[in-house]
């Protein structure tokens, strides 16, 4: 039954985002700009931009152009880039372990913040414990990313440079600190292209990741020290969103039947708010936590542009302003399949977390 249900939900998908992809690939080309000057320059002259467009299939019709695009996406090719005159595929692989570090770094700070919070303040249901969470919540919600990013930059990197609490205010690890990846320190033997080659490049450009595995723990301590400021500008929001969530959730669970019975029982409150209460509240707050991660890979454009880092949302960013449609278009479908595959991971941890909830 559950693989059913997956399969079915995967059969689902492909219209989704085939859908993604049209109407992408259709708004890159009809908005106003054109690519040419927009990489060449406007002094670029007409011969020049026809030469342009032939070389990259921009003068053949809209159908014809998505029907080459489409060909080129079932072999695996997303095309090349205008601007950096390379394969899209690369730049993917360059650019996303930046993003998804990032992603899952402030997703983690948010979930050991933002839970604790969430349950301590539905226990202390309106105290002063209680009122103080929610108002540093409600503020977490309301501040914007950019603004908070220049503060933590500003004190922590400036304010703070001679001090041990100094943080670097830019950049993934420090500048030539050697990162071997993995597969060539095991002594691997890897082709020299393919998916297999793929898969371990975007790896081994997971510093935290790579220097687990290698024991470069020099790299690891570098790498989470540059992930401090970025994943907390990142993660406030979602922070609070997860704060408010567990209380919300928790406060409804706690006036439950069987939450007085347990009471009743004698159990101790520790084991009646964790064991009984907690585990109950868990689905709304999966939920919200699978769909923050979504989030956090599809907007992290400001952050990455604020700590100099060169991720999904900073090229994506770089290539609308460019019109760089490959890069557009390869990014933002990667984007959704994380989307539609995060969602199929929530639905599916509901029937684990709640044995009433049945995939039909």
């Amino acid at each position: 039954m559950m693989i059913q249900y997956i399969i079915r939900r995967v059969l689902t998908a492909i219209p989704v985002l085939f859908g993604i992809l049209l109407v992408t690939f259709v708004l890159a080309r009809v908005i106003p700009g054109d690519p040419c000057r927009a990489i060449l320059g406007e002094k670029a002259t007409q011969e020049v931009c026809d030469r342009f467009a032939e070389e990259h299939g921009l003068n053949k019709p809209l159908a014809t152009q998505f029907l080459i695009y489409m060909q080129e996406i079932a072999r695996g090719d997303f095309g090349r880039s205008f601007r950096y005159g390379m394969p899209v595929t690369r730049l993917l692989i360059e650019r996303l372990p930046t993003t998804f570090e990032l992603s899952v770094s402030a997703l983690i700070l948010s979930m050991i913040v933002g839970i604790p919070l969430g349950v301590i303040s539905a226990v202390k249901h309106n105290s002063w414990v209680d009122v103080g969470t929610m108002v540093w919540a409600n503020t977490g919600v309301s501040m914007p990313v950019f603004w908070l990013g220049l503060m933590l930059a500003y004190v922590f990197s400036l304010l703070l440079r001679d001090t041990p609490f100094w943080l670097p205010p830019s950049g993934r690890v420090t500048a030539g600190l050697a990162a071997p990846a993995f597969y060539v320190v095991w002594g691997w033997h890897v082709p020299e292209e393919g998916l297999w080659l793929a898969l371990l490049q975007f790896l081994s450009r997971l510093h935290i990741f790579n220097g687990v595995v290698t024991g470069n723990w020099k790299l690891v301590g570098d790498a989470l020290k540059h992930l401090i400021l970025p994943a907390v500008a990142l993660g406030t929001i979602p922070m609070a969103l997860i704060a408010r969530m567990t209380r919300s959730s928790m406060l409804e669970v706690l006036g439950q039947d069987y939450i007085r019975t347990a009471r009743a029982k004698g159990l101790s409150k520790i084991k009646v708010v964790l064991k009984h209460a907690f585990r109950n509240s868990l689905l709304p707050l999966v939920t919200v936590i699978g769909l923050s991660l979504g989030t956090l890979l599809g907007g992290a454009v400001l952050t990455e542009t604020i700590f100099g880092l060169s991720g999904v949302g900073r090229t994506l960013y770089e290539a609308i302003t460019a019109r760089d449609y490959g890069i557009v278009q390869a990014f933002t479908v990667v984007i959704a399949v994380f989307f539609v595959a995060l969602n199929l991971i929530v639905d599916i941890s509901y029937a684990y977390l709640d044995p009433r909830v049945r995939l039909d």
